[in-house]
């Protein structure tokens, strides 16, 4: 079953078939940077089951570091998903999901960087670094 998803100003909109399931919170500084807030709750979907549905004229990317884009929406900023060059794999923004109801919190990555003002409370697994096999 796909999912669908879309930033705040609907103008971008895409969807993954089949639907993800599982949710990473990176607590890296370009991540926190990037969406604002403590972490980033990010959805690994393979490049293959990702479509882009309506406004690719609005995407825009930023490279904070040169093989890696992080493409948001122009017109109302919302950020939607990153990649790194050559890669299969894209990480979709969970925010940006219309019905994530099937996303599990699997893990929470780089908490040796997480911001000193937040702390973990949950049960997930804390890696220093990536997640083991990425």
């Amino acid at each position: 079953m796909a999912v669908t998803g879309s930033c705040l100003c609907g103008a971008v909109s895409f969807s993954i078939d089949p639907a993800p399931h599982a949710v990473y919170f990176c607590h890296c500084g370009q991540c926190r940077k990037a969406q604002g807030t403590a972490f980033a709750a990010s959805v690994p979907v393979p490049r293959a089951s990702f479509t882009l549905l309506t406004g690719a004229e609005q995407l825009r990317s930023y490279r904070a570091t040169p093989p890696k884009a992080r493409w948001f929406c122009a017109r109302c900023g919302s950020p939607l998903y990153s990649e790194v060059d050559g890669g299969d794999v894209l990480r979709v923004r969970a925010g940006a999901l219309d019905n994530g109801q099937t996303l599990e919190a699997v893990a929470h990555i780089f908490v040796a960087d997480r911001a000193p003002w937040y702390r973990i409370d949950d049960e997930l697994p804390q890696y220093p670094g990536r997640e083991p096999g990425r």
